[in-house]
């Protein structure tokens, strides 16, 4: 089993920067993919970016602008997200498995809490 812990969340103003990670814990070598969710209210969980060896994948909406990374010495996934608009708000989780499953959620059986981040005009 894995714990996973987000963290690096909060309020930026439209256009600011923000850095999440997220430490797993535990049986790391379930930790070989790991990706990015979020969900704002009311709306479904959608996919931002996974990483798994070379294989990284993003989300339309946060192309050019978020960057996934991952150092497996510290056992830590990184999100750098950039120009941050206000339709990113949302709480975002961190994912983890052995096989890559891109952004199909249910798939993945291990999940942090969660981190808030807050785009504000």
């Amino acid at each position: 089993q894995v714990q996973l812990a987000e963290s690096g969340g909060g309020s930026v103003q439209v256009g600011g920067s923000m850095r999440l990670s997220c430490a797993a814990s535990g049986n790391t070598v379930s930790t070989i993919c790991m990706a990015w969710f979020r969900q704002a209210p009311g709306k479904e969980r959608e996919g931002v970016a996974m990483i798994g060896g070379t294989l990284i994948l993003y989300a339309d909406s946060v192309k050019g602008r978020f960057t996934i990374s991952k150092d497996d010495a510290q056992n830590t996934l990184y999100l750098q997200m950039n120009s941050l608009k206000p339709a990113d708000t949302a709480m975002y989780y961190c994912a983890a498995d052995f096989y890559c499953y891109g952004f199909v959620g249910d798939h993945y059986r291990n999940w942090g809490q969660g981190t808030q981040v807050t785009v504000s005009p």
